[in-house]
C-alpha cells in the first residue's frame, strides 16, 4: 500500500497512480510543448472528482502561470505560479515536460468540526525546466470537490539554497474579501472590502475569505504543510492581485517588538536557507458555492503529512491526546496561588471539565508544590496545563528539560507563548516543540501564533493554538461583527483559542446569549474557557454549558450565514444536537427549519436573549421534530443555543 495509507483501523486510503493515457477523463495536457512567446500555452486541466472545480496550469509567454474555476466561473483569474532559488526565478523562462497524474480516495479520523475527513480528488506531477540554468523541478496540484492545492519541489543539493516564490493570486473583480494585517501578527481585526478598493501594499494574514460575485460562491486562500520553509503571507500589488510573501519579509507585528525588539526582528528579515530539496508548503485555496463547504474543508489537513506511528500509533486516538473543556484563570479573577488553582480544579470537576491551564506563576513554586496541585486536581478528574514562554525553550536541552519535567509532574499539556513570528527559524521551532513535546507524551497549545497549516494532523499533540484575536482583547470596534466573521476566516484554517464565554464588560455589546454561543461555535478541541468557573456553575445556563463538547461528529453552516451578520451552526456530537446562532449588530428574527435532525423525536433546552436584559437569558423547553421550525429573535449582538436530546418516544 501507498505511504499515505494510514494506521490501520484509523482510516480507509487509496492512491492510484495513473497514466497519462489513463487520466484524459479527468486531466488534459498540451498536445503541443512548444509554447510561442506572445500566446498562451494549452493548458494542463485537472478537474475535481464531482467536475465542479477545475484547476489548470499553462505558460504564458514562457511564465508559468494557472486558472482555478467553479462551475465554469473563476475563482481564481490568470495568475503567476512560481519559486525563485538562489535569486533565480524559476517560473519564467521555462519549459514543460512529463506528466504522472494520480488519485487519492481516503477517509480518515479528525477532530473539531466533524469526526471523519473526507480526501478525495484528481492530482498530477508534471515536470518544468528552467531553459537558462537547466533546472528541472516538480509542481504537483491537486483538485478536491471543494478547492484546489498546488507546491513546487526543487530538488535537492547538498549546498543551502535561499527560496522565495512569485506566484500571484487574481481575485475576479467585483468580489468580496475579508482580511487583516500583520500589527498584531495573527490577532487582528478582519476588514471588509470590495477587490477594487485594495491598494497595492496592503498586507493580509491568510486565510484571506472571498465572496465571489453575482452569488457564485466563496473561496478561502491559505496554506497546508508548512515545515521546513517560512510561513505564507500575501501583499497586494494592485489590480485586484495579491502576491506571495513569505515570512521573513512580512512587517515585524506590534507584539515581536515589544518582546524581542528592532534588531532580532532586522535579523529574522534575512532570508533563511535549506539545504536538501526545496519543498514549498502546498498554496491552498478553498472554493464552494456556500458557506458550510467553506466551514467543512478538509484540503489544509488532506495535504499535510499523517502522524509518525512510533509517536502516535492510534493517530488521534493514542491515549495520553485528550480533547476537553478547560477554566483558565485569567480574564476574570481567580488569586495567583496554589490554593487559588486547587480551587480552580475543584471547581472545573464541578462543571464536569477536564482541564485547568495555569499561567506562569506556577514557576514560582517548588516541585513539591507543583505535585500537589496535580495530584490534587487528579482527585478532581482534572488534568494540569502549565504556561510558558517560547524563548526559553530555543534550545534543545531547554526543551527536553521542561517538557521531562512536565511529565514528571503528570502535567499533561503546555501552553507555549509569544512566537509572533512566521520566518523559516520559528517554524522550525513549532516543529522541534511539537516533537519533543510528543516523545514526553505532553500536548500543547501555542499562543502568540501564527494561522495554524495542517500542524494538528501531523502532531495530533497540538490540541489548538492561538493565532486569533480573542477574549483578551478588551477592545474593539464591534466584537458582535467581529466574532460573527472570525468562523468563516481565521478558522478555516483550524482550531482557534479564542478563550470563549465571558459574562463580564470584556463582552462589550454582546449578550450573554451570544457568549455562551460563541462556545459552542468557536472550534477548538481543548476548549478553554474566559470565564471564572464560578461564574459558570452560578449562570442559570450552566446545565447546557456543561453539555457543550470540544470536538464535534457533524457541523452544518446554515444558509442563513452572512459573514460579519450571523453565525448559524448546527452541530452534532453522538446522537445529541446543538443548534447555536451568534449575531452581528443588527437586531433580526430568523426562522431555522430542524430539518437536521434524525427522525426521532427531541426534548430541547433553548438559550435566548433576554430582550431587554443583555446579561440575562430566557431558558424553555420543547419537543420538537424535524419536521419543525424554530424561531429565534436576536437582540443586537445577540444569540441563542438550543439542544436536542433524543426524546424516549419514537417520532
Amino acid at each position: 500500500m501507498a505511504k499515505d495509507a494510514g494506521n490501520k483501523g484509523e482510516r480507509f486510503s487509496r492512491r492510484v497512480f495513473l497514466s497519462r493515457a489513463a487520466v484524459m477523463p479527468f486531466l488534459m495536457t498540451e498536445r503541443d510543448a512548444r509554447a510561442a512567446r506572445s500566446v498562451d500555452t494549452r493548458p494542463l486541466r485537472i478537474v475535481s472528482p464531482n467536475g465542479a472545480v477545475r484547476f489548470e496550469v499553462f505558460l504564458r509567454e514562457e511564465c508559468l502561470s494557472y486558472r482555478v474555476s467553479l462551475n465554469n466561473m473563476n475563482v481564481i483569474e490568470t495568475s503567476k505560479m512560481g519559486i525563485v532559488v538562489d535569486n533565480v526565478d524559476l517560473g519564467r523562462g521555462v519549459k514543460l515536460g512529463a506528466m504522472n497524474g494520480y488519485r487519492i480516495n481516503e477517509r480518515y479520523l479528525t477532530r473539531g468540526v466533524h469526526s471523519q475527513a473526507l480526501n478525495t480528488c484528481n492530482g498530477a506531477r508534471f515536470s518544468v525546466t528552467h531553459k537558462e540554468s537547466g533546472t528541472s523541478y516538480t509542481i504537483d496540484a491537486r483538485a478536491f470537490d471543494d478547492g484546489v492545492a498546488f507546491r513546487q519541489i526543487v530538488p535537492g543539493a547538498a549546498r543551502p539554497r535561499v527560496a522565495d516564490e512569485t506566484s500571484t493570486f487574481s481575485i475576479p473583480r467585483g468580489s468580496l474579501v475579508w482580511f487583516h494585517d500583520f500589527e498584531g501578527h495573527y490577532e487582528g481585526i478582519h476588514v471588509r472590502k470590495e477587490i477594487s478598493e485594495l491598494q497595492s501594499g496592503e498586507w493580509a494574514a491568510p486565510p484571506l475569505t472571498i465572496k465571489l460575485p453575482a452569488g457564485t460562491g466563496y473561496a478561502s486562500i491559505s496554506e497546508g504543510a508548512l515545515a521546513n520553509y517560512s510561513g505564507m503571507a500575501l501583499e497586494a500589488e494592485g489590480q485586484r492581485v495579491f502576491k506571495v510573501r513569505l515570512g521573513h519579509t512580512e512587517p515585524v507585528s506590534y507584539p515581536f517588538r515589544l518582546r524581542y525588539g528592532a534588531e532580532e526582528g532586522k535579523r529574522l528579515a534575512s532570508p533563511a536557507s535549506i539545504t536538501g530539496t526545496i519543498t514549498t508548503p502546498w498554496r491552498v485555496v478553498m472554493v464552494g458555492p456556500d458557506l458550510n463547504t467553506l466551514v467543512n474543508c478538509d484540503i489544509i489537513n488532506n495535504v499535510s503529512p499523517e502522524p509518525d506511528k512510533n509517536l502516535f500509533p492510534l493517530g488521534i486516538n493514542t491515549g495520553w491526546v485528550r480533547p476537553g473543556r478547560a477554566v483558565w484563570k485569567y480574564l476574570d479573577g481567580g488569586e495567583s496561588t496554589l490554593d487559588g488553582m486547587k480551587e480552580f480544579s475543584r471547581l472545573a470537576g464541578q462543571l464536569g471539565f477536564e482541564y485547568n491551564v495555569v499561567e506562569g506563576f506556577w514557576q514560582r513554586w517548588t516541585e513539591e508544590q507543583m505535585r500537589e496541585l496535580v495530584q490534587y486536581s487528579r482527585q478532581n478528574k482534572i488534568g494540569i496545563w502549565f504556561w510558558k514562554h517560547s524563548k526559553d525553550l530555543r534550545t534543545p536541552e531547554a526543551r527536553e528539560k521542561f517538557f521531562k519535567l512536565l511529565a514528571d509532574l503528570g502535567v499533561v499539556g503546555a501552553k507555549i507563548d509569544f512566537f509572533d513570528h512566521e520566518a523559516k527559524e520559528i517554524i522550525d521551532l513549532y516543529q522541534s516543540l511539537l516533537n519533543e513535546a510528543a516523545k514526553h507524551r505532553i500536548m500543547v497549545n501555542f499562543h502568540g501564533a501564527n494561522k495554524p497549516a495542517g500542524e494538528s494532523r501531523t502532531w495530533p499533540n497540538e490540541m489548538t493554538r492561538e493565532g486569533i484575536k480573542g477574549m483578551e482583547a478588551r477592545s474593539m470596534p464591534s466584537r458582535s461583527t467581529h466574532d460573527t466573521t472570525l468562523p468563516f476566516t481565521r478558522m478555516l484554517a483550524g482550531p482557534a483559542d479564542y478563550t470563549a464565554m465571558h459574562f463580564g464588560e470584556r463582552r462589550r455589546e454582546t449578550s450573554w446569549a451570544h457568549q455562551i454561543a460563541s462556545a459552542a461555535i468557536f472550534t477548538s478541541p481543548v476548549l478553554i474557557y474566559g470565564a471564572h468557573p464560578k461564574s459558570i456553575l452560578e449562570n442559570p445556563a450552566v446545565d447546557l454549558i456543561k453539555s457543550i463538547p470540544s470536538v464535534w461528529d457533524q457541523t452544518i453552516a446554515l444558509p442563513v450565514c452572512e459573514i460579519g451578520e450571523i453565525a448559524a451552526f448546527a452541530r452534532r456530537s453522538g446522537n445529541r444536537w446543538f443548534l447555536a446562532v451568534l449575531n452581528g449588530p443588527t437586531a433580526k428574527t430568523i426562522k431555522i427549519p430542524l430539518t437536521f435532525l434524525g427522525a426521532t423525536s427531541y426534548k430541547a433546552m433553548f438559550v435566548r436573549d433576554e430582550q431587554k436584559e443583555p446579561a440575562a437569558v430566557k431558558i424553555d423547553n420543547a419537543m420538537p421534530s424535524r419536521k419543525d421550525s424554530l424561531t429565534i429573535e436576536l437582540r443586537s449582538g445577540g444569540g441563542f443555543v438550543g439542544r436536542f436530546t433524543r426524546s424516549s418516544r419514537s417520532a
